[in-house]
């Protein structure tokens, strides 16, 4: 017997949702998502779902904390509709900056996320550029970690730009740029930075030639952007061109967009892995995420290796 693979969006991307559904010839499942007074979520799905592999898509963005819980009742509403099994499709996966502990009584609250995710009664995860690369091992069910890189490096090579440079803006970005730097073929920057508090970074060293050349800085995420501005400050004090900034996941928290209308941006280029309005900074450009995840999506259902879907088979 066939199983039937059933689409649902959650409350955080219901376009990207749609979207997908369009790409892979299927109409987005029914459901009813709400709140009581007391703002506790209500979940019901409007058809059966028994004996079907369900996929759920739900960014954990903002307001990350409404939105985990919202997945996690629709888990479990599923799980007792008797779904076959439990995919979720998680493009942003919230908490993945907490990933390991550097300072005495912190929690690793991405290994929080994986561990309840898995109780809830998820069979799959399918993500895209974690932070930290790392958090699949939190997870006891497979995970499908996908990357962007591809994407925008097509995306860049569109630009025809003369003389490019890839900029990791930290030690840990490095691989993903040299990365993008094979892709484009260009040379590319890193630098090092020091973070006095959260979401502020301080840059140290610069290592690399970036003089009278465009910066493409490298990014997974932008959050307040505090970051991307002291990179591109330092970057114009050695006479670098205006920067392309470049991420998977577009935050945009509190202010970021007023400070990212730097005079020394040219572009910023993200993903519709978080909901971006159209038009909400006119610098902004949004790359669709989903034909990438609707092809992972049939290529699981169907059997076969997601590694031929990018250009590092180590994907």
């Amino acid at each position: 017997m066939q199983h039937k693979v059933r689409i649902f969006s959650g409350s955080s991307n219901p376009l990207l949702a749609e979207s997908m559904c369009e790409k892979l010839g299927a109409e987005l499942g029914s459901i009813t998502l709400s709140r009581f007074k007391s703002g506790e979520i209500y979940v019901n799905y409007e058809e059966s779902i028994r004996n079907c592999d369900v996929f759920i898509v739900q960014s954990l963005s903002h307001p990350i904390n409404e939105m985990f819980v919202e997945l996690l009742v629709m888990i479990d509403a599923a799980k007792r509709a008797s779904a076959r099994t439990i995919n979720i499709v998680v493009p942003y996966y919230g908490y993945a900056r907490q990933e390991r502990k550097s300072a005495p009584r912190e929690p690793i609250s991405a290994k929080m996320v994986a561990d309840v995710l898995t109780t809830a009664g998820a069979n799959r995860v399918i993500t895209i550029d974690l932070h930290a690369p790392a958090i699949q091992g939190f997870f006891n069910i497979p995970v499908d970690h996908l990357t962007a890189l591809d994407l925008i490096s097509h995306y860049l090579k569109s630009l025809n730009l003369a003389s490019p440079v890839i900029v990791s803006p930290d030690a840990g970005r490095a691989k993903t740029a040299e990365k993008l730097a094979n892709h484009l073929d260009s040379p590319f920057a890193i630098m090092f930075k020091k973070r006095p508090a959260h979401n502020e970074s301080v840059i140290t060293h610069v290592i690399g030639d970036v003089e009278g050349k465009t910066p493409i800085i490298i990014e997974d995420i932008i959050d307040t952007g505090s970051t991307i501005v002291n990179v591109v400050e330092s970057l114009k004090e050695r006479g670098a061109a205006k920067a392309i900034i470049c991420a998977t996941h577009g935050l945009f928290s509190g202010n970021a967009l007023e400070r990212l209308s730097h005079s020394h941006i040219r572009e910023i280029v993200v993903t519709d892995s978080i909901a971006v309005q159209e038009g909400q900074h006119d610098r902004i450009k949004v790359l669709s995420v989903a034909p990438m995840l609707s092809a992972a999506v049939r290529i699981i259902m169907e059997g076969g290796s997601l590694a031929t879907m990018f250009k590092d088979a180590g994907v």
